[in-house]
């Protein structure tokens, strides 16, 4: 049988098969064993093959898995060396990001983009939590998502708790695959909880002593908006490390600067300090926001701490 994974555990995985049923699975011993550079060697929204085994009712094995569309992926927080792929096979991804309490990074938004963009993975920004943002910080967040929307990202301000802007949500996540990531303490299973009543997730206190969220969500799930809109709600990711590129290819991921590939005077330019560099003379005349050139120069740097 072929089905899709839903839930994710570590240890087993819940599958809705083709003809509908819901199967709990454990993945055949070999997939442990293959050399590869993932935690978890099967994600949620995987396509997989299954068999049924013995008489127990509803238990199954997961036999193969087919190739991915897309992925996002991030460098594994516990073990050095190995990532951990969120979510798969998607058709967007949201990132929920609140200006304070807890307060989202612009610099952790611009990696979640470039995750996002490496695999042509449309990406949506949403900024929650308006009921808590003072005159000048809606202000702020508007420059903000005018700065984003400039450079072709769809972007939103919400507020779940005063049921402000889900109906936007509703029609974003309509008819597709949606993963839905950001800090502990966002709101993402509160606005679940809104968006689908019937699976009353978990949410969690933001602690005012660290101005962060709790994680509520242990591992990835996928809910039904209904058969044709499904959303992956995914544990709180407190660091966002990017894998799966070359220093060179960053620049490609910032759609800003993307328009000038093959431009520079040098083919694997990094656009920092290179001679006849179209990029800097864009960031220098005021074509590239400082805030983003500075998050290209961040990453660039992690990748460079790494080599």
């Amino acid at each position: 049988m072929r089905g899709r994974v839903y839930k994710s555990t570590g240890s087993w995985y819940g599958v809705k098969a083709e003809d509908g049923h819901y199967y709990q699975c454990r993945l055949r011993g070999k997939f442990r064993n293959a050399k590869l550079k993932v935690n978890n060697p099967i994600a949620v929204g995987d396509w997989v093959t299954l068999s049924t085994e013995g008489e127990e009712k509803g238990s199954a094995v997961i036999t193969q898995i087919e190739d991915r569309e897309n992925y996002i992926i991030r460098k594994s927080t516990r073990k050095n060396g190995f990532s951990h792929i969120l979510a798969s096979n998607l058709d967007q991804a949201v990132l929920l990001a609140t200006l304070s309490f807890p307060r989202t990074s612009l610099g952790f938004i611009d990696r979640f983009l470039v995750s996002a963009e490496s695999f042509r993975i449309p990406a949506i920004i949403v900024f929650n939590k308006k009921d808590m943002l003072k005159p000048k910080q809606v202000e702020f967040c508007e420059e903000l998502m005018d700065m984003y929307k400039a450079i072709g990202y769809d972007a939103h301000l919400i507020s779940v708790l005063e049921d402000e802007g889900l109906e936007t949500i509703h029609s974003l996540l309509k008819d597709k695959t949606t993963l839905i990531a950001g800090h502990s303490g966002v709101g993402k299973s509160t606005l679940l909880n809104a968006i689908i009543p019937s699976i009353e997730q978990k949410t969690g206190e933001v602690s005012t002593f660290a101005n962060k969220g709790t994680h509520t969500t242990t591992f990835a799930e996928m809910f039904e908006m209904n058969e044709q809109s499904l959303v992956i709600d995914t544990p709180g990711i407190k660091e966002l490390g990017l894998v799966e590129m070359e220093p060179e290819e960053i620049g490609h991921y910032f759609p800003e600067m993307r328009q000038f590939l093959g431009e520079c005077k040098f083919n694997n330019c990094t656009h920092t300090n290179e001679p006849g560099c179209v990029v800097l003379d864009a960031f220098e005349q005021g074509e590239i926001s400082e805030t983003r050139y500075l998050s290209y120069l961040s990453i660039l740097e992690d990748y460079d701490s790494h080599r």
